[in-house]
């Protein structure tokens, strides 16, 4: 459910399809990853409240009673200051009597310029769940791709949100430090994923996009990316060393429209199993001979 007449793209996660997407924000404050394109060529924009405002009483008008969760939207919704998320939280509460979450995509500098009390207030307002793309643990890869932060302090960030009782749902990118990198990053991610202890976890196959530096890169000869069994193989490693208590219930997907083969389990009660089957997959596609790049995007 969406209540915004401007011609920008909208994206959010797979299971947000049936929640009424708020947006509060246009674009990406950052906005220089190098490996995406989705917000290239639109201007960062925070919406005014008389914008916010009418969506939500738009969304009231059409279906008060069916909205039971609401996303965030664009990119860097946690980049508003607290008070003001604060004030569109109780917002939302008072309109929707059956709401049960808010979520939102959440950057990692977004999340470290929050206190660990600001989080939290925001966790008791109904900021439920956050959505971040660590992409990797890996300091040398995060400067690389310009994610704008280091190893520690992604892992900072995931851990802050832990800590505020949100849930966590982390994305990484399988291929995204390239052959060069690729053991590098796995042995980083898993170490970073093992400190964090994320509620949700997904991993997704990196996509060279038009309009991105990585695909500029990848043209020029400079970036050397994986083959399709040389990512089950990182998928391999990354699992072997990710270490969790048993009291640990993390939801572990690879099921994104960029992975080539799916999997699904709980992190570390079927991690044994998932190795097996990612080395299978693995074994599989290096019988490949030939494999398009430009299938990634």
């Amino acid at each position: 459910m969406f209540f915004d007449d401007y011609d920008t793209p909208v994206f959010r996660p797979p299971s947000e399809a049936e929640s009424f997407i708020l947006r509060v924000t246009r674009g990406c404050a950052h906005n220089k990853c190098t490996y995406c394109n989705m917000y290239r060529g639109v201007p960062f924009q925070v919406l005014t409240n008389e914008e916010i405002a009418r969506q939500i009483a738009m969304a009231y008008t059409y279906n008060r009673d069916g909205v039971r969760r609401v996303f965030l939207a664009d990119g860097d919704a946690l980049c508003l200051a607290t008070p003001r998320l604060l004030g569109i939280l109780e917002a939302l509460h008072r309109a929707f009597p059956n709401l049960q979450r808010v979520s939102s995509y959440a950057a990692p500098k977004d999340i470290l310029r929050k206190s660990p009390e600001e989080m939290k207030q925001l966790s008791d307002a109904g900021l439920k769940l956050l959505y971040y793309g660590m992409e990797s643990g890996d300091s040398e890869t995060l400067k690389a791709i310009n994610k704008g932060v280091d190893g520690p302090q992604s892992i900072e960030a995931g851990r802050r949100v832990i800590a505020s009782g949100m849930k966590l749902s982390i994305m990484v990118i399988l291929g995204i430090a390239g052959k060069e990198g690729s053991e590098r990053h796995a042995l980083a991610t898993a170490e970073a994923i093992s400190e964090i202890r994320p509620t949700m976890l997904s991993a997704l196959c990196l996509m060279l996009y038009r309009g991105s530096e990585l695909k500029d890169q990848f043209e020029r000869g400079e970036f050397h990316p994986l083959s399709p069994g040389g990512l089950m193989h990182e998928l391999h490693t990354m699992l072997e060393h990710i270490h969790l208590p048993e009291d640990c219930h993390t939801l572990f997907r690879s099921n994104h429209v960029s992975n080539y083969v799916n999997f699904a389990g709980t992190l570390p009660q079927d991690r044994d199993r998932l190795i097996r089957e990612v080395a299978m997959a693995a074994s599989e596609l290096d019988k490949l001979k030939t494999w398009d790049v430009y299938n990634y995007g």
